[in-house]
């Protein structure tokens, strides 16, 4: 009896992330395994190899190019997606070819940054097309990270001169001069978010360089006073920090082929009257201006570890139960 052709083949998982891939708990990868017995499985971080028969490995190679793409363009792979792509498979369909991820650039790591959910695709759209665009969502949701890579996608390619990063910061502001060490150092754990970013996208020579020679700027609010912002890519994180009169004057600071982003969290203001955040007022009275645009992030668009979507969603439910008891009493 002649014995069963055998091949081997070597997948490699390309720039995701590798937990949302395999699930919690290596879920997906195990349902994978259940699926197809007679392949002998070896997982190794970014590689996968099978060996089996060379149909069912064919079938495998299918299944896991969807499961990568679906990653790549969502951040996150539901144990119940991967069940309805294998019976999909089995019961003959041809599962789709995704369209390529957006590429914004490439971060140091060398691994691709692309927009991971479909609210981040908006994000992006609406930056491109926009000369204002506002960045509404919880945290985790990519609201910065996504800013800072248009920002240095649009230096790289010469599409302005200087990027401007800011936050509001006004302990920062009261007592600077109580602190050790230059501007920089000061304003630093203020502005630490910003950095971070920054750091997965240029190399730390690049990086410092560029704070150097002042191409990129990182300061709080306060400090954008007084000033026109021409050729640049502007940011303004944590938003909902900032009050209506800081709001207003850092939307008039906008000069020519600049463009303003715009980020925050409503559900996270930290004033002492939430009423006063200039990012609620800014919404409510700009929303449908032309050349200004409002994207909204949710839950949904959460690419951190999976907890924390859920943890969001909990927050949010158990505020929604105190808003009503609030108003039933």
């Amino acid at each position: 009896m002649e014995a069963p052709h055998i091949t081997e083949k070597e997948i490699l998982l390309e720039g995701i992330d590798l937990l949302s891939f395999y699930g919690v708990g290596n879920e997906n990868l195990q349902l994978l395994r259940s699926a197809y017995p007679s392949l002998k499985l070896v997982a190794r971080g970014s590689s996968i190899k099978a060996q089996g028969e060379p149909e069912s490995v064919a079938r495998l190679q299918q299944i896991i190019h969807a499961m990568v793409e679906e990653v790549r363009k969502h951040g996150r792979l539901p144990h119940e997606k991967v069940r309805e792509l294998v019976g999909r498979l089995r019961e003959g369909e041809q599962l789709p070819k995704s369209e390529p991820a957006q590429v914004i650039l490439r971060a140091v790591t060398g691994q691709l940054i692309t927009p991971r959910t479909e609210g981040q695709r908006r994000l992006i759209q609406a930056i491109e097309t926009h000369d204002i665009t506002f960045a509404i969502g919880p945290a985790g949701t990519g609201k910065t990270y996504s800013a800072v890579a248009c920002a240095v996608r649009a230096l790289k390619e010469r599409q302005i001169r200087k990027i401007i990063l800011t936050r509001p910061a006004v302990e920062a502001g009261e007592s600077l001069g109580f602190l050790p060490g230059d501007f920089r150092e000061k304003v630093a754990p203020y502005l630490r978010p910003l950095y971070d970013s920054l750091e997965e996208m240029l190399s730390s020579e690049k990086l410092h360089q560029l704070l150097e020679q002042n191409v990129i700027e990182i300061a709080p609010l306060a400090y954008m006073r007084g000033r026109t912002l021409n050729h640049s890519f502007i940011i303004l994180d944590e938003a909902q920090n900032s009050t209506r009169l800081q709001m207003k004057m850092f939307l008039t600071r906008l000069g020519n082929h600049s463009r303003v982003v715009i980020t925050g969290d409503l559900s996270q203001i930290d004033l002492p009257r939430p009423e006063t955040s200039g990012l609620l007022h800014a919404v409510n009275l700009l929303e449908g201006t032309p050349g200004i645009a409002v994207v909204r992030l949710s839950e949904n668009d959460i690419v951190r570890h999976p907890l924390v979507s859920e943890i969001v969603r909990l927050y949010e439910a158990d505020a929604q139960r105190q808003r009503q008891a609030g108003a039933t009493s």
